[in-house]
């Protein structure tokens, strides 16, 4: 099953290879942009995006943000997947 993970956009911080810092849960990583920028990547800066595998899928409102996290907490899987998250960033450390 593919998991979408919402996640706010919090900096760009390559607008060459449209990247960005994405903020999941409190886990900042790093995604692709490029499915959902506009004219000016910074305008989506504070914006909500559903993140799969490295890349911003596409753009939520806070409240459909906040409902999935918390049906996905329910699940367990959210955790499973932010773990998962923070595992990998200490092993690229």
């Amino acid at each position: 099953m593919c998991l979408g993970i919402p996640g706010q956009i919090v900096e760009i911080t390559d607008t060459d290879r449209m990247t960005a810092m994405a903020d999941v849960s409190g886990v900042k990583r790093e995604v692709n942009v490029a499915c959902v920028a506009e004219a000016d990547p910074a305008t989506l800066v504070g914006r909500w995006a559903l993140i799969h595998v490295g890349f911003a899928m596409a753009l939520i409102d806070e409240a459909e943000a906040a409902a999935t996290l918390e049906a996905l907490k329910h699940l367990g899987e959210a955790q499973e997947t932010l773990e998962q998250i923070a595992e990998g960033e200490k092993a690229l450390s």
